[in-house]
């Protein structure tokens, strides 16, 4: 019940927060959709018309998975950051439910939240190239739910970070690009990027959305290092984080900005 309490609370924030400040939520979806405008055009201007189609798609998967990543793993950071130049960072740790497990209901309901704007830019971009993706949820579903485990396990390496430096804007802004990079690159031209975070997601995603792959055509082998990926990168991320936050209320850290 109180870890039920908490994500309703935290989940009430996050939607009052994207309404509360609509314009900055509304830029932010404009700017990721000028984004993908630009590669479509440059498909369309200098891309090989004989394969438009599946390049098309491929940007289409590879733009709204980077959307989802960035979303996830950057977005701790900036709660973490927010919470201390408020000054209120400090009441987090004294919680009697302590600041991972707000953290974890956290990350859970700004995906949530978020889920709905991907899936909406998802849509707007498919009625904008006029190409259709198969949408299968039987088998997207459980591969974005372990994709998004690694992905928490990430958020929380930045988040333990944030504690301790506090400003980690400039890092954030790096980290886009190498997110970009994990989620375009494909993983038959580099193999070993398998053991990255979420990266084998995104190659199972194309295989559903672009080939029409269904949950059975995929190898047991794939869900089976999604699964490992997944867990090892939690575990490695909540125990950085559980260390960076030992080591800031040791040295006297999170009470002031």
């Amino acid at each position: 019940m109180r870890w039920l309490n908490l994500f309703k609370a935290n989940l009430r924030k996050e939607y009052l927060e994207l309404r509360r400040y609509l314009p900055n939520t509304l830029a932010m979806i404009i700017t990721f959709y000028v984004i993908f405008l630009g590669m479509f055009a440059g498909i369309q201007l200098i891309g090989d018309p004989s394969s438009q189609d599946v390049n098309t798609q491929y940007v289409i998967v590879n733009y709204i998975f980077w959307f989802l990543a960035m979303m996830v793993v950057n977005n701790i950071g900036w709660e973490i950051t927010n919470e201390a130049m408020r000054g209120t960072l400090e009441q987090l740790c004294m919680s009697p439910m302590g600041m991972w497990r707000i953290m974890v209901t956290r990350l859970f309901s700004s995906t949530i939240v978020n889920i709905f704007m991907i899936v909406a830019l998802l849509y707007l971009s498919m009625l904008t190239t006029g190409q259709s993706l198969n949408i299968d949820l039987v088998a997207l579903i459980p591969i974005l739910a372990l994709s998004l485990v690694s992905m928490f396990g990430l958020g929380f390496i930045i988040a333990g970070m944030s504690i301790i430096l506090k400003q980690v804007q400039a890092f954030l802004q790096i980290l886009q690009f190498i997110l970009a990079g994990l989620t375009f690159v494909p993983l038959s031209t580099a193999p070993f990027l398998a053991y990255f975070p979420f990266v084998k997601g995104v190659d199972m995603v194309r295989e559903v959305m672009i080939n029409g792959a269904t949950i059975t055509q995929l190898g047991a082998g794939d869900f089976i290092i999604l699964t490992v990926n997944g867990v090892v990168y939690f575990i490695v991320g909540l125990l950085v984080f559980l260390y960076c936050e030992n080591v800031a209320m040791k040295k006297g850290l999170l009470a002031h900005y």
